[in-house]
């Protein structure tokens, strides 16, 4: 199984007609993600690459049933972009888009919590499904499918564990990118609680950075929550306090959001902290092993 993304996954591309939208359009189609729409306004009537593009959202929802939408506008259109989608009923809204302004966010998050519906991003890789579906910019060729759910918030870092999975032939039910920002759709504790519930995943990784307490509030929900085996890995360990390193987010303020701390946090819910991304792998690979040993037969009582 997966999450959030499948073969049943009808796809509407906001901003086909430009150079990026085009470019992992035409990706997705050969991953064979069932794109069925794409968006972009006073272009209705065109095609890309065999598609049909329409003036809004709302057209493309009627004529396709689509459920799902991905955005790749620029940063000054993309609140928009992410609230035109959701007042259209999508269900599933996924924002590459960076840049997007923090004022933003804080309006789109606070309509999403009356629509229902959930985001991905911006500021994001995206989220695959190995073998069913992928939406977004992760690198397909790098996947297969498997037992292990991955969120992470770094898009590179991302890459970079789900190969050295695949290098250990441990394959991926469902990979996400929640993206860097300070203020996001989805985070860790919602799609750990969405892989908990998924029966074929087994195990989850969870990539996270210095910046804020998301990792933190992880750590306690697992500890209290979560049955199946977790291996994390923080980035940003050698930062310097203070300094912000790529991501918004990403920033060490007031003594809180250190690696150190994250990593702490993670050891006392009982989670293995990978020390370099590879070993992640490694780690993971231990876990699944000792998952299907199969657990000693209770004593039984035996009657006088």
């Amino acid at each position: 199984m997966s999450i959030l993304i499948d073969q049943k996954t009808k796809l509407i591309v906001q901003g086909i007609t430009g150079r990026e939208g085009e470019f992992h359009t035409r990706q997705m189609i050969e991953y064979g993600t069932h794109v069925v729409a794409g968006m972009t306004p006073g272009r209705g009537g065109e095609q890309v690459l065999g598609v049909p593009v329409f003036d809004t959202v709302a057209q493309a929802v009627k004529a396709t049933g689509a459920n799902t939408s991905v955005i790749y506008v620029p940063a000054r259109g993309a609140a928009d972009s992410i609230l035109e989608a959701a007042e259209a009923g999508i269900a599933l809204v996924v924002c590459i888009t960076e840049g997007v302004p923090v004022i933003d966010m804080l309006r789109v998050t606070r309509r999403l919590t009356e629509t229902g519906t959930k985001l991905i991003g911006p500021n994001c890789p995206g989220l695959i499904s190995p073998g069913k579906s992928k939406v977004g910019i992760i690198p397909s060729n790098i996947c297969i499918p498997g037992p292990v759910g991955l969120v992470s918030r770094s898009g590179t870092l991302t890459y970079e564990v789900i190969h050295a999975l695949t290098q250990r032939k441990i394959g991926q039910s469902t990979c996400i990118g929640v993206g860097g920002d300070p203020v996001h759709g989805l985070g860790f504790i919602e799609i750990l609680a969405m892989f908990e519930q998924d029966a074929k995943t087994q195990a989850v990784v969870l990539i996270g950075e210095i910046g804020g307490t998301d990792e933190e509030q992880a750590a306690d929900y697992i500890k209290k929550n979560l049955t199946k085996p977790v291996v994390a890995f923080v980035a940003g360990q050698t930062a310097p306090p203070g300094k912000r390193m790529g991501h918004a987010g990403a920033i060490i303020e007031g003594g809180t959001g250190t690696a150190a701390e994250k990593i702490e946090a993670f050891k006392r819910a009982g989670v293995p902290v990978a020390r370099f991304p590879g070993e992640v792998a490694d780690l993971v690979a231990q876990k699944l092993v000792k998952a299907k040993k199969p657990k000693p037969a209770s004593k039984q009582k035996i009657a006088k």
